[in-house]
C-alpha cells in the first residue's frame, strides 16, 4: 500500500500534519533514489577492479619481492663496503704507528704506507693490533731499511770556557813565537785576540 493524501485522510489525519508526513517521506524517498544511484555507479565498476585485482593475484607479489630483494641487494654491499673501508683504516692506523716504532716517519713514512699496500690487505687484526707482524718486519729490515732513520746518542758537550777579559799588555813577539802562533791557528784556528 502506498503513502498518499488520500489513504492518510481516510485515517482521519489533518491537512497540515499529512502535509508534514508528505514532505518527511518524499525526503526519505529522495535519499534512498540517490543511494540507488551511487550503489548502481559502483556496481557498475566493479567488472573493471575484479580485473585489476585478477592482474595482480596472477604477478602475485614477484614485482614487489624483486624490488624488496634488489634493494636488499644494494643495502648489503652498501654495509660491506663501509665494514671494508673502517677495516682498510684500522689496517693503515696499525701500520703506521708501526712504522713509526721502528724509527719510519715524516716523508719515508709516506712512502712506506704507499709501498705497502698488499701487506697491509693481508694482514690479519686482533683489535687494534697487528696479530702477525712478521711481514712488516722483513719490510723494515729490508726494503725499507734505508727508510729507517738512524738517532746518534752523544753524550753532552761542555759548554765554552769564560772568556779572559785580563790582558796583559801587548809586547813584541819573538820570530820564535810568531810561528808558533801562526802553526797555532793554522792547526786550530784563529784564536780570539789574535
Amino acid at each position: 500500500m502506498a503513502l498518499t493524501r488520500r489513504a492518510l485522510k481516510a485515517m482521519g489525519i489533518d491537512d497540515e500534519k499529512i502535509d508534514v508526513i508528505i514532505a518527511m517521506h518524499t525526503e526519505t524517498v529522495d535519499g534512498l533514489k540517490a543511494d540507488i544511484e551511487r550503489y548502481k555507479t559502483d556496481a557498475e565498476k566493479l567488472p573493471e577492479i575484479q580485473k585489476e585485482l585478477d592482474a595482480l593475484k596472477a604477478a602475485g607479489d614477484n614485482g614487489l619481492q624483486d624490488k624488496f630483494d634488489a634493494l636488499k641487494r644494494e643495502y648489503d654491499a652498501y654495509k660491506n663496503e663501509i665494514t671494508q673501508e673502517k677495516a682498510k683504516t684500522a689496517k693503515e692506523a696499525a701500520v703506521k704507528s708501526y712504522y713509526e716504532s721502528k724509527g719510519i716517519t715524516g716523508k719515508a713514512l709516506e712512502i712506506a704506507m704507499r709501498g705497502s699496500g698488499a701487506e697491509i690487505a693481508a694482514l690479519e687484526m686482533d683489535g687494534d693490533k697487528i696479530k702477525d707482524t712478521k711481514a712488516l718486519d722483513e719490510l723494515v729490515s729490508g726494503v725499507y731499511a734505508d727508510l729507517v732513520q738512524k738517532t746518534e746518542v752523544r753524550g753532552q758537550t761542555g759548554g765554552n770556557p769564560p772568556e779572559n777579559t785580563w790582558r796583559e799588555p801587548q809586547r813584541e813577539m819573538s820570530r820564535a813565537a810568531q810561528i808558533a802562533a801562526e802553526h797555532h791557528r793554522e792547526l786550530y784556528g784563529e784564536k780570539k785576540g789574535d
